[in-house]
């Protein structure tokens, strides 16, 4: 991709035409120029401001607003926006510190300012009062940001090694715990309940396997389904925390026949809701007690694992399968070997400092499934998406 102002403003010129169009990727490709076309054009002195104050600052305002519940009360208030005083007489806040606040937040395009100290909510604003986009802030500040924040020091206290332990991580320098980032969270039952709300938000808005044109759903699951094999099961989501994406699955695709079985962790399943599915406690480190299911899903797991963690759990699945029936789905970021997207390169450095772990490419993959016994049969996912679906059946 050419650096230069000129260029990316042409390839954003098509991309506003593939957009208008409502091409798959085409979202994605102009949130990607749109960064580039910054990086084009601001001064090193602009991107230092922006990295080092201006952008932290808005995390914390945002963390803060969520705290004293600003945007709710801004999209209560509707088009007649609301004042620093009048937010200062609801929420008990200092009225200079709310309007400095409130400028920034404007500034940076979370809310909008109508007049002199006058604001209204924006359509980002607004979302940000829904529970799951509420409770990414108070995870993404409160739980993982100590750790980025803590990142430098802690890679120069242990030379520049690479960490590979889920006990002995940035996340646990910064949160100052031997325990892995999960056990963390069961002990922390708000931060708990923050992660499993996210979780729902993380793809919201995104391409998801299960919409038409991604997976085969028809092909590849419900032709062939035997309502006698695995009782009846044509899905177990393995790890799939509320059970967001068998809701997902269901609603698009009402007409979907056989059980659908979402297990977790007990402290997870115990905080689940009635929904189309069947909601069961298991560790995955154990054998898989639903046998000869038509296919086994794994969303966004494996990464949170080292290699040879991913292999052990892999292999409590494999008898499970039924031979040349049951399909082994894995939902997660495939690293491409040359420029990889900004969204893709994140998630590499979150699970990086949460957990000591990592992102991994078509090779690695393919590695890790070998040794467990699978083999890819094929690779689905869209032109600049993050997440792709490998299916692989026994070897």
């Amino acid at each position: 991709m050419s650096s230069t102002p000129e260029a990316v403003i042409a390839q954003i010129q098509a991309a506003s035409a593939a957009y208008a169009e409502k091409k798959p990727g085409a979202r994605e490709q102009l949130l990607n120029l749109g960064y580039a076309l910054v990086s084009s054009v601001e001064l090193p002195s602009e991107a230092i401001q922006r990295m080092g104050w201006a952008e932290p600052a808005k995390a914390a305002h945002c963390r803060i607003a969520v705290e004293l519940k600003l945007f709710e009360l801004l999209k209560e208030s509707g088009e007649q926006g609301m004042t620093a005083k009048d937010l200062a007489t609801k929420t008990g806040a200092d009225e200079v510190l709310l309007t400095r606040t409130l400028k920034h937040l404007a500034a940076t395009n979370v809310v909008a300012e109508t007049g002199d100290d006058k604001y209204i909510a924006t359509r980002l604003s607004n979302a940000f009062t829904e529970p799951r986009f509420r409770d990414g802030i108070i995870y993404t500040y409160d739980v993982a940001g100590p750790s980025f924040r803590g990142l430098p020091e802690y890679l120069k206290k242990i030379k520049y090694a690479l960490p590979t332990m889920l006990t002995d991580g940035p996340f646990q320098a910064a949160h100052k715990t031997e325990l892995p980032f999960f056990a963390w969270l069961d002990q922390n039952p708000p931060y708990l309940e923050a992660f499993n709300s996210y979780m729902a938000a993380y793809r919201a808005g995104k391409p998801s396997w299960v919409d038409p044109g991604f997976y085969p759903i028809s092909e590849r699951l419900i032709e062939g389904f035997d309502a006698g094999s695995g009782d009846g099961v044509i899905l177990v989501d393995v790890g799939g925390g509320l059970g967001h994406d068998l809701q997902e699955l269901k609603e698009k695709h009402p007409s979907l026949p056989g059980k659908l079985i979402l297990q977790d962790r007990s402290e997870v399943i115990s905080t689940v809701s009635a929904g189309a599915f069947q909601a069961t406690a298991h560790d995955f480190f154990t054998p898989q007690p639903v046998k000869d299911a038509r296919a086994y899903y794994l969303h966004s797991v494996l990464h949170d694992w080292g290699d040879d963690d991913c292999v052990k759990i892999l292999e409590q699945l494999k008898p499970a399968l039924k031979p040349g029936y049951s399909r082994l789905l894995i939902n997660e970021i495939i690293v491409p070997d040359r420029n990889p997207t900004w969204p893709v390169t994140s998630m590499d450095q979150l699970v990086f400092v949460l957990g000591a772990m990592g992102e991994r490419t078509e090779k690695h993959w393919e590695s890790i499934l070998k040794r467990a016994g699978f083999k890819i049969s094929r690779i689905y996912n869209y032109e600049m998406g993050s997440e792709s679906l490998i299916e692989a059946d026994l070897a």
